[in-house]
């Protein structure tokens, strides 16, 4: 006989997943069952938390959705901050959980792991959740899944199935993928609207967000047809490498680009949110607007979000380009002022928020010792400065939980799945000690899965900010952290390396070391 739990590992195994991260239990073990004789990588986390954010970084890396096994009940619940991070950076990822047996659904019996409706707990962070009442409706629902992973604003999806259906014979279901479900293709009249609005500018400003991260090639043609200054979100870093003369970096918040973005006659702004994490960091007032916008999103509810758009394209950010492209024809406009502009936000940006200065000097020399380093960023200081001024040498290299959902505790597990994902590139994990404790045990799951993170503890020993906060608010600062363990010791205790610097001496060359091992090392910076 084959189960339905069996029949599922060989439908995922048929879509290309070849990694799942997750903590086996007894509601989950027919999972486990076809898991034994499978091809696909099993990593195991210490908390489900954690299986979520390592899911999230193998996504970002790779494109694909990341794939959790979680148990009812509690497993849900503590993956559900992880499903709210991906959600809300549109990342691709499958939760595959357990649940009661059908007949007890809902009715409060106290069976074990049991919630009232889990279903309703998790939907608010999931483009849909389903409950698989048959073995017969694997295929259908695996592939509706991968469809809103390939078609659709990826977001999590959780299938769940309740005990006694994961056991039953599922003889003869069958998951193959199928052919995937395409992306939105523009209305070929907004396009030419906006190509003719476009030709018709004497002054643009160009605005690319994480939906356009697969689309390299033609961001920088399009930029290169239109000839004007470039601004990223922190999702986007990457898209026009860091030397190309007019990219203005992601300074996206700051007066600079805000001033650029207000005298110019069009702004074109394709797969971002124009969200409050990327272009109002400060809370000061946000994007301003004197001309006219033309916004395109895969999402349609996307356009009139946060600034309404004069023009609105829906579509895949990739296919909008190309028939932009197409729509404009003639030749490549002078760069020259572009440039000029794109190079005056970036001074102007670093010489006034002099409070990133610190931090530019750690980030070069991870630029100057790995030509494609993946940097995974908790929310910590350093990172908030890396928003802004770091430039990608490549999409899907750079990504943070501070933008967006911000949540604590991301940084480590997060490289653990991108290291999963690219182990032959640097990765490395921008943590501050306070984010760090929140998922410190997911060391001892990076010394097991034998991969090699390097993990750049920034330790002042608080919650820094948040006392900052406090101060400046004339609050009395309380519960900013009174005490921190020896993270050396910590580290060690995990099975994991460990090195502690007093700055950026000895940085490169303790990257370096750590790069040639197999086993996760800690770099605490003690500030």
């Amino acid at each position: 006989m084959t189960t339905c739990g069996e029949a599922l590992i060989k439908g995922l195994e048929a879509f290309g997943v070849d990694t799942v991260f997750g903590i086996p239990g007894v509601h989950t073990l027919e999972l486990y069952r076809g898991l034994g004789t499978s091809p696909i990588r099993h990593v195991t986390p210490r908390h489900e938390q954690g299986a979520g954010f390592m899911a999230d970084g193998y996504a970002r890396v790779t494109g694909k959705p990341g794939v959790c096994f979680i148990i009812s009940g509690p497993g849900m619940t503590n993956i559900t901050t992880a499903m709210g991070q991906a959600y809300g950076d549109s990342v691709p990822m499958l939760v595959i959980s357990s649940v009661t047996d059908l007949h007890s659904h809902g009715k409060g019996l106290g069976h074990l792991h049991e919630l009232p409706d889990q279903r309703s707990l998790v939907s608010g962070v999931a483009a849909f959740s389903h409950t698989v009442r048959d073995p017969a409706e694997l295929p259908d629902v695996i592939k509706r899944a991968f469809d809103v992973f390939s078609g659709e604003r990826p977001r999590p999806v959780h299938i769940e199935i309740p005990l006694d259906i994961m056991g039953s014979p599922a003889n003869g279901v069958v998951i193959e993928p199928g052919e995937p479900k395409a992306a939105p293709a523009p209305d070929a009249k907004a396009i030419e609207a906006a190509a003719d609005m476009l030709r018709g500018a004497e002054s643009i400003a160009l605005v690319f967000g994480g939906g356009c991260q697969d689309a390299p090639d033609g961001v920088r043609r399009l930029t290169d047809r239109l000839g004007a200054p470039v601004g990223l979100s922190v999702n986007a870093k990457g898209l026009l490498p860091p030397d190309h003369p007019l990219l203005a970096g992601t300074y996206v918040s700051f007066e600079p680009w805000r001033a650029v973005m207000e005298a110019a006659d069009v702004v074109l702004a394709i797969g971002t949110e124009l969200g409050e994490t990327d272009f109002d960091f400060n809370r000061d007032g946000g994007a301003r607007f004197g001309g006219k916008l033309i916004r395109s999103d895969i999402d349609p509810h996307q356009i009139n979000l946060n600034h309404a758009a004069d023009l609105g394209i829906v579509g895949d950010a990739g296919v909008v380009i190309d028939a932009l492209i197409a729509a404009l024809g003639g030749e490549n406009a002078d760069p020259t002022a572009g440039a000029t502009v794109a190079r005056k936000v970036a001074e102007d940006s670093l010489a006034t928020e002099t409070w990133m200065a610190p931090h530019v000097e750690y980030y070069e020399l991870i630029a100057e010792i790995f030509p494609d380093p993946v940097i995974v960023g908790d929310s910590t200081v350093p990172v908030y400065s890396a928003n802004n001024f770091f430039n990608a040498n490549a999409p899907r290299s750079y990504f943070t939980s501070s933008t967006g959902y911000g949540t604590l505790g991301y940084g480590l597990p997060a490289a653990i799945g991108a290291k999963i994902a690219a182990p032959d590139r640097p990765v490395i994990a921008v943590t501050g000690d306070g984010g760090f404790l929140f998922s410190s045990s997911e060391l001892v799951s990076a010394v097991e899965a034998r991969t090699g993170i390097i993990v750049l503890l920034w330790n002042n020993e608080s919650y820094l900010t948040i006392r900052d906060f406090m101060v400046e608010g004339q609050i009395k600062p309380v519960g900013c952290l009174a005490a921190s363990p020896d993270f050396q010791m910590l580290a060690k205790a995990c099975g994991a390396r460990a090195v502690k610097l007093q700055g950026p001496d000895g940085l490169a060359d303790a990257m370096k070391e750590a790069h040639a091992q197999d086993l996760p090392t800690v770099i605490e910076i003690a500030v």
